[in-house]
């Protein structure tokens, strides 16, 4: 599907799988990416590190994202800066949907 010139729903734009994490790049240029993630309940990322900051914003849902150690609920419409370099680990604390920006610079 075509996203560009076109006003969309992002939540309609990835669907919840059963006991997956299923992810939609919507855009993804040397100078950084846009990606929508939707986990089910209990689902999420294990703890890495990125070289850049990345930014997540919540579409639909709640999850406990841990930052350094340090946990944080965000729920929808709410959004979080994951420092570039630090750990981070997400877990789905419902259904959940998130924009995924990452910015290389």
């Amino acid at each position: 599907m075509d996203l560009i010139g076109k006003a969309l729903t992002m939540s309609d734009l990835v669907a919840y799988s059963d006991g997956s994490v299923v992810s939609k790049t919507l855009i993804d240029k040397k100078v950084g990416t846009l990606t929508l993630f939707s986990f089910d309940a209990g689902q999420g990322l294990s703890e890495h590190t990125a070289p850049y900051d990345a930014f997540v914003q919540v579409v639909d849902g709640e999850a406990e994202v841990t930052i350094a150690g340090e946990p944080h609920t965000v729920a929808t419409g709410q959004m979080i800066i994951m420092p570039a370099n630090v750990p981070h680990e997400l877990k789905a604390l419902k259904p959940f949907k998130m924009l995924l920006v990452m910015i290389r610079a």
